[in-house]
């Protein structure tokens, strides 16, 4: 079951705790991701941690490409906003996506 999630909130306790709510956010993120689309499924949320951490963030990129292929079909978008900078901004996308899935999977 995927969770509907205050973006807002997740931003503001992210912020708070220095960053350690973002990487529970990672987490369940990728998470819910592999729950909306099972064929398109890659690694866990905590491994996901693991390989941007050996790869030192290189992994974020793919990362982003695929959730985005998974929630939206496309992940074009999420790789770019990572290329440019704005990696930051693809987990409020993300998770707005996620919570219209979770909105449809609840009626």
């Amino acid at each position: 079951m995927i969770k509907k999630r205050n973006i807002a909130l997740a931003i503001l306790f992210t912020i708070i705790t220095f960053g350690i709510y973002g990487i529970y956010w990672f987490v369940c993120l990728t998470n819910d991701s592999n729950t909306i689309n099972p064929e398109e499924k890659t690694a866990g949320g905590g491994m996901a941690i693991l390989f941007s951490i050996i790869t030192a963030g290189i992994y974020l990129y793919y990362w982003a490409y695929k959730l985005g292929k998974k929630i939206k079909e496309s992940g074009v978008l999420y790789l770019i906003l990572y290329l440019f900078g704005f990696g930051w901004l693809v987990f409020p996308l993300a998770q707005s996506e996620i919570n219209r899935h979770a909105h449809t999977d609840t009626e």
